[in-house]
C-alpha cells in the first residue's frame, strides 16, 4: 500500500513540474512576442517617415534680379510636387494692372463670342502710325499676340462690348473683376481699374491649362497654341509679356507655364522697367530661375 501511495505522489510531482515547465515556456513565448511586436512597432516609425518627400533646398531666385540690378518678383509653382518657389512674396501678393498679359483673357473671350472666328482672321490696320513698327500693318489674332499689338486687342474689346466683357470677367473671377465704365472698355487692363496679383495670374493659368474655364475646348486649345513661345522634343514653353506704363516706375510682366519632364511649372514674373532695353530682362530672369530648378538645361 505504501508503495502504491509513493508511486502516485511521484506521478503527481512529475506532472506538476511538466505543467510548470509548459506554463513557463508559454509565458516566455508570450513575453518574447510582446517584445518582438514592440520592436517591430518602433521600427515602423522611421520606415513611415523615410517615405516622406525629402526637404528641397529652395534656390535663391533673388540673385538674378541682383545680377541685372533690378527690383522685381518671381513666383514658380511646381504642380506635380505642389511646391512654390518665389522671390519677393509681398510683391507676389500685390495687385497691379495686367497690361498685355490680359491678351490671354481677351483672346479667349473674342474667340468664344465669335468676334474673331479663328486665329488667322485679319483685321485692317487703321493707318495710325504707332511707336512699334510691327503694329503698323494688318494683322491677325496669332500675330498680334506675338507682337503684342495693342490696337488689335483694343478693337476686340470694343467689339466684345462692356456687358459681355464684364460677364466673362465675373464668371472667371479674373483679378479684382473691375473694368470701370463702358468708356474704359479698350483700356481698363492697361491702367486701372482692373488689377491682378502674380499669385492670381498663376491660378488663372492653372485653370487655363486644366480647361477649367467657361470657354469651349476649341477656344482654349486655340489660345494655348498661340501662347507657345518655344517648343522642342523636351519641353514646351507658353507665355505672354506685358509692359505697364501707367505706373512709376513702369512694370514688366512675364507669365506662362513650362511643360517638361511630365510636369507643369507655372510662373509669373514682374520687373521694374526703366528703359526699352529692360524688355528682355524679365524673360531672362524667368529662364535663369527655371534653370535653377533643373529645367531648360539644354539651352545655354
Amino acid at each position: 500500500m505504501k508503495n502504491i501511495l509513493f508511486g502516485i505522489s511521484q506521478f503527481l510531482w512529475r506532472t506538476h513540474r511538466s505543467q510548470s515547465l509548459i506554463f513557463t515556456v508559454i509565458g516566455c513565448l508570450a513575453v518574447s512576442s510582446v517584445i518582438t511586436f514592440g520592436k517591430m512597432h518602433v521600427l515602423a516609425q522611421p520606415a513611415s517617415t523615410s517615405s516622406e518627400r525629402p526637404a528641397v533646398k529652395a534656390p535663391n531666385l533673388g540673385r538674378h534680379f541682383q545680377e541685372f540690378g533690378r527690383e522685381g518678383s518671381i513666383l514658380i509653382y511646381d504642380s506635380k510636387n505642389n511646391r512654390t518657389y518665389e522671390h519677393n512674396p509681398q510683391r507676389n501678393a500685390t495687385a497691379i494692372a495686367p497690361a498685355s498679359t490680359f491678351k490671354i483673357f481677351n483672346a479667349l473671350v473674342a474667340l468664344e463670342t465669335g468676334v474673331v472666328p479663328d486665329d488667322v482672321a485679319v483685321l485692317t490696320w487703321d493707318g495710325i502710325h504707332r511707336e512699334i513698327d510691327a503694329w503698323n500693318h494688318d494683322t491677325n489674332l496669332r500675330q498680334a499676340f506675338k507682337d503684342s499689338t495693342v490696337w488689335f486687342y483694343q478693337v476686340l474689346a470694343r467689339r466684345i462690348g462692356y456687358e459681355r466683357m464684364q460677364e466673362f470677367i465675373n464668371k472667371v473671377g479674373y483679378g479684382n473683376r473691375q473694368i470701370g465704365t463702358a468708356a474704359d472698355i479698350d483700356r481698363f487692363w492697361l491702367q486701372k481699374p482692373l488689377q491682378i496679383t502674380p499669385k492670381e495670374q498663376i491660378k488663372f493659368l492653372q485653370r487655363l491649362y486644366q480647361g477649367d474655364l467657361p470657354f469651349s475646348q476649341r477656344t482654349i486649345n486655340l489660345v494655348k497654341d498661340i501662347m507657345v513661345r518655344e517648343q522642342t522634343p523636351d519641353y514646351t514653353l507658353r507665355g505672354k509679356t506685358g509692359w505697364l506704363t501707367s505706373t512709376k516706375p513702369n512694370v514688366g510682366w512675364f507669365v506662362g507655364y513650362l511643360e517638361q519632364n511630365k510636369n507643369v511649372y507655372f510662373f509669373a514674373t514682374t520687373l521694374d522697367m526703366q528703359k526699352p532695353e529692360d524688355a528682355p530682362v524679365r524673360i531672362e530672369i524667368t529662364r535663369h530661375s527655371l534653370k535653377d530648378l533643373g529645367l531648360l538645361t539644354q539651352i545655354n
